[in-house]
């Protein structure tokens, strides 16, 4: 069976492709910062929890250059790393592979080939075993060098769906213009079949009093936006394509999204049917530094343990 055929094979039977897994879906996925310090097991959380989707944070360049590295700094096969994810897939679970992220360094700057940036994609996908690669762009990158290597794994492996992370300008916008926008017009015209356009509402000016308002009105406005790129595409077709992240409790902007706001999103979500939830980050997920941000817990006013998880679990429609 040739690539075209394997790809309308998959599409007519999954639907949007990130929902065809192991798991059953990945509608829900939250990001596990996989080269904190004193970072928790991604079993132990997830046995705690029952949450068995995850993003994994980040797949980056490093010293050995256009090698992806967790973090730039474990190699992608290291055993403490990887043995806990394989432990959650064991249980069902299925995995999201995250390259850039605010820090780099990013293998979209350290690869400088379509084919070497392809190969590295193609390395991480297979160091974790997974179809499914988010790329979280907060930098300038050459595009069409990014878009053209996604093409070609796509191409090769028609199953890997590829979401983009993407930031919001404002909510009476919606993506910023040369990271956002520009990347997806770029994208489509280099043939990527994006699955998944992942809103990162989180650092972004507020109008609305209310925070949880705010993320989705920026995620109503990202829909628009993607009408503008996607004219063929119907609006329920959209929601399908469309995904909400926002960065739990405390933000370093000084909004704060509460648990509240997390059941008005989930809500919504589930309303509108959107392809994708996921949130930074896990470990962030519980209420031990109240008032404060940190990559170790939220900076809620009031949580107990996980309970954005448990939230956000039913985003379940």
């Amino acid at each position: 069976m040739n690539s075209l055929a394997k790809t309308a094979l998959f599409l007519l039977v999954c639907g949007t492709p990130i929902f065809c897994n192991a798991a059953g879906n990945v509608r829900f996925a939250p990001y596990y910062d996989t080269f904190l310090d004193n970072r928790k097991n991604l079993a132990d959380i997830a046995r705690t929890t029952g949450q068995l989707n995850y993003h994994l944070a980040f797949a980056l360049g490093g010293h050995q250059g256009c090698k992806p590295m967790w973090g730039g700094t474990f190699e992608i096969d290291d055993e403490t790393i990887l043995n806990p994810i394989k432990e959650v897939k064991a249980m069902g679970g299925e995995m999201i592979i995250a390259t850039g992220g605010a820090l780099g360094p990013y293998l979209e700057h350290l690869c400088t080939t379509v084919d070497d940036l392809a190969t590295a994609y193609k390395t991480a996908l297979d160091a974790v075993g997974t179809n499914h690669l988010d790329v979280d762009v907060e930098t300038t990158v050459n595009f069409d060098l990014m878009n053209q290597a996604l093409a070609k794994v796509q191409q090769e492996r028609p199953d890997v769906t590829v979401s983009f992370t993407l930031m919001i300008q404002g909510e009476d916008y919606g993506l910023t213009p040369a990271l956002g926008v520009d990347l997806l017009v770029n994208a489509k015209r280099n043939g990527v079949r994006v699955d998944i356009v992942n809103a990162m509402t989180m650092e972004f000016p507020k109008q609305s009093p209310d925070f949880g308002d705010a993320v989705i009105n920026a995620a109503i406005m990202v829909l628009a936006q993607m009408k503008e790129i996607w004219p063929e595409k119907s609006d329920a077709e959209l929601k399908q394509m469309i995904g909400v992240t926002p960065m739990i409790g405390r933000n370093f902007n000084g909004n704060v999204f509460e648990v509240t706001h997390a059941r008005k999103l989930v809500d919504w979500a589930n309303t509108n049917r959107i392809g994708l939830l996921a949130f930074w980050s896990i470990e962030r997920d519980n209420g031990g530094c109240p008032g404060s941000v940190s990559p170790y817990c939220s900076g809620a006013s009031s949580q107990t343990d996980y309970e954005f998880t448990q939230v956000f679990k039913g985003f379940n429609y």
